[in-house]
């Protein structure tokens, strides 16, 4: 159903019309400070940051950063490269979460979030990943924390929830991913609640990264030779998200869908109208507000039939992340979306302690 758009004396953005006329909420993918501001005027209500994130702020800001990051050095003498690189993410962090603080008491909690990721070389320790979330707990009242959905990051991520921590699910890409981190929630509220302690101002997330399933699908179709509709690739993350929404839906799950990596307009318009979060990075949400795609509840229309039942015929990555019991949770950590993303997500987080070490070793 098309919603009327908002009439006012003065222009407002695509993004913030949605942002007031539907469910769907708009979150920052950075933690730039001065990309946040521009966002949150267009409706923005949390952001993100992570080493991937930090590393592309500073290669934009480093003139920015750079006096800060000596600043460490000094102040720190016997701090390891990591333990400064670390400590930088956690400022940026904080900065960004000052900015949201406003939305997060106006929320109650539901928005105005600064998500901080746990490192991604943690993703096959628990303990380590619980240690970790705790800490980044301290350093805001609105922070949310990135954990990953592997077996020990999901494993985790029912006991810090249970400890009061709102999580945001990453390098997730699947619909039995989605399921067993709601279930992991669901498990870390009922404890909390079963000890009479409030609930009541967190709010949890479950990332799907819909583009990097699509990519994923098209690296599998180049080698093994796949021939399919070239649209249908563009589908694919959709429709797994679409189909998660109904499940979260049908059984009352206690936290919201995200969508994240985005590669073209499908992963934001196809789930307007939805009580889930979009997280494109700024320059995405620019174009979106230039685009001519009318606000409407996309959310509820099915991706075509045709188009999964090419996918569900030609590509087995695709039967495994559309259907809920595809996979088993062993198995999240060698799906191939999730390689590359941790790949990547790790050597990003080597990169930056390179560009601390620039400056140590001098």
């Amino acid at each position: 159903m098309e919603r009327e758009s908002i009439q006012n004396e003065f222009y407002k953005s695509k993004l913030y019309e949605i942002s007031q006329t539907t469910p769907t909420a708009l979150w920052n993918d950075s933690c730039s400070v001065g990309e946040l501001s521009n966002s949150i005027a267009d409706g923005a209500v949390g952001a993100t940051c992570n080493p991937v994130i930090v590393l592309e702020v500073l290669n934009k800001e480093w003139d920015i950063w750079k006096e800060y990051i000596q600043k460490l050095i000094n102040e720190y003498p016997a701090a390891t490269e990591d333990e400064l690189a670390w400590l930088l993410i956690e400022e940026m962090s904080k900065q960004a979460a000052v900015l949201l603080e406003p939305i997060f008491e106006r929320e109650n909690g539901k928005n105005g979030r600064l998500s901080i990721q746990t490192d991604p070389r943690l993703y096959r320790n628990a303990q380590k990943i619980v240690e970790q979330a705790m800490h980044f707990s301290e350093l805001a009242p609105n922070i949310i924390v990135k954990i990953p959905a592997t077996r020990a990051g999901i494993e985790a991520m029912e006991e810090v929830t249970y400890r009061g921590v709102s999580i945001n699910a990453t390098v997730s890409f699947t619909v039995p991913q989605a399921i067993a981190v709601a279930e992991a929630v669901e498990r870390g509220l009922k404890r909390r609640e079963k000890e009479g302690k409030d609930i009541s101002t967190m709010g949890p997330v479950c990332t799907l990264m819909v583009g990097r399933l699509d990519d994923s699908l098209k690296i599998m179709a180049d080698k093994e030779n796949i021939i399919a509709n070239p649209e249908s690739f563009d589908w694919a993350g959709v429709a797994t998200m679409k189909k998660a929404y109904q499940i979260y839906n049908e059984r009352g799950y206690r936290l919201r869908l995200l969508s994240a990596a985005f590669r073209n307009h499908l992963h934001w318009s196809q789930f307007i109208g939805g009580n889930v979060v979009i997280s494109p990075p700024y320059k995405w949400q620019q174009r979106y507000n230039g685009s001519d795609v009318p606000i409407m509840n996309y959310m509820d229309i099915p991706v075509d039939p045709k188009i999964i039942a090419e996918l569900e015929k030609k590509f087995k990555d695709f039967r495994r992340a559309y259907d809920e019991n595809g996979m088993n949770i062993e198995e999240f950590v060698s799906f191939p979306a999730t390689v590359v993303t941790l790949k990547q997500f790790c050597q990003a987080t080597t990169d930056l302690i390179a560009k601390i070490r620039s400056l140590m070793l001098v």
